[in-house]
């Protein structure tokens, strides 16, 4: 599959016009297993929130959906292709459909394959499991995946399972033909230089650059970065987010990004009450996150926000281990009373009833 395939060009066409993409959570019922019909629901609320794309099987979905003794990897990819394509059909949209892929070239292929025979569009390329590769390795596992789909490359921190990726890497993954994306999400401004620069100074303007820095969003989607490559300034915005925090309060973050994508492309000053809420999107991840426990709830505390709406009937994850922490239930409390402009409640009880029927 070259680049210049029609699905190929498709996809990147779609992903450069910026778009929200929250990382799917995966519903379960207090026996930790999955609840259809909350896992519909929550496909049709990002769709009804204005997301442009979907990521499912990533961090956020639990990578534990691959043990044998659960089995829900294609169940689960199959669920949100059924349910997004009736929305799409419905509307008349079409949702960029990303499938999360993992593990070593084996699995990946494998997964890569799976993906594209269920109708997903492009695969977000993990490689915490080769955490001991060389360069060279990483991009030959790199090339092996995109021959078989178009690839979003993902820099993961190491504090969830992803490697320390430097400039280089992403100077020579910008080569391979069929990457479409990045997905920033390092937690470190350093190494989101090295990415964005790395694409940069190898002319790929058909890259389109993602945050998924939960940590600074909004100034992500604000940031001009410029570089001089090829002996001439080169500009890059990061168009869009591929975000776990975006998998609630969804209506809220497609509205900021749309207001984000417009001031960028204005080159007006940003609103000093822009920069407010950066820091209020900040501040709240930090309690869905469970940052002050070094991520341990990240994925239990999105679940609780689900949870307080009614989209989710409990935060139970595969890992029985994983929880809520101590605090982080008051932690978001505070935030959500703090911030009640940034939640989206009303929108999903007003439709929340359409979405489980």
């Amino acid at each position: 599959m070259s680049n210049t395939s029609p699905t190929t060009a498709w996809v990147r066409e779609r992903l450069r016009t910026g778009l929200v993409i929250p990382a799917h959570p995966l519903a379960l019922t207090e026996a930790r297993r999955l609840d259809e019909r909350r896992q519909r629901a929550l496909t049709r609320y990002y769709h009804a929130a204005g997301a442009g794309g979907l990521a499912v099987g990533v961090h956020t979905t639990q990578f534990a959906i691959r043990e044998p003794k659960h089995g829900l990897l294609k169940p689960v990819l199959e669920l949100a292709v059924e349910t997004a394509s009736a929305c799409d059909a419905a509307t008349r949209r079409q949702t960029i459909r990303i499938a999360g892929l993992c593990g070593p070239t084996k699995q990946a292929t494998a997964e890569a394959q799976l993906a594209r025979e269920l109708g997903y569009h492009a695969g977000l390329l993990s490689l915490g499991a080769l955490r001991d590769a060389g360069e060279t390795e990483l991009l030959a596992h790199c090339r092996a995946v995109a021959e078989l789909i178009p690839v979003v490359g993902f820099y993961l921190q190491p504090a969830a399972g992803g490697r320390l990726l430097p400039f280089s890497f992403w100077r020579r993954f910008a080569e391979i033909e069929n990457v479409v994306a990045v997905k920033i999400a390092p937690f470190n401004r350093y190494q989101t230089l090295d990415v964005v620069r790395g694409i940069a100074e190898a002319g790929r303007e058909d890259i389109a650059l993602y945050t998924g820095n939960d940590d600074n969003i909004v100034l992500d989607l604000l940031t001009p970065f410029r570089f001089q490559a090829g002996g001439k300034a080169v500009e890059r915005r990061i168009v869009g987010g591929l975000l776990g925090h975006w998998a609630v309060w969804t209506k809220r973050a497609a509205e900021l990004h749309a207001e984000c994508r417009r001031v960028a492309a204005s080159g007006a000053s940003v609103p000093p009450d822009l920069l407010r809420r950066a820091v209020e999107v900040t501040d709240a991840n930090a309690a869905f996150f469970d940052a002050a426990n070094h991520y341990a709830g990240c994925i239990a505390g999105l679940h609780e926000v689900l949870r307080r709406q009614g989209l989710l009937a409990g935060v139970w994850c595969l890992d029985p281990n994983e929880r809520l922490s101590p605090g982080q239930g008051g932690e978001i409390d505070r935030v959500q009373r703090a911030y009640p402009h940034l939640n989206d409640d009303e929108f999903v009880q007003q439709n929340l009833a359409a979405w489980m029927s």
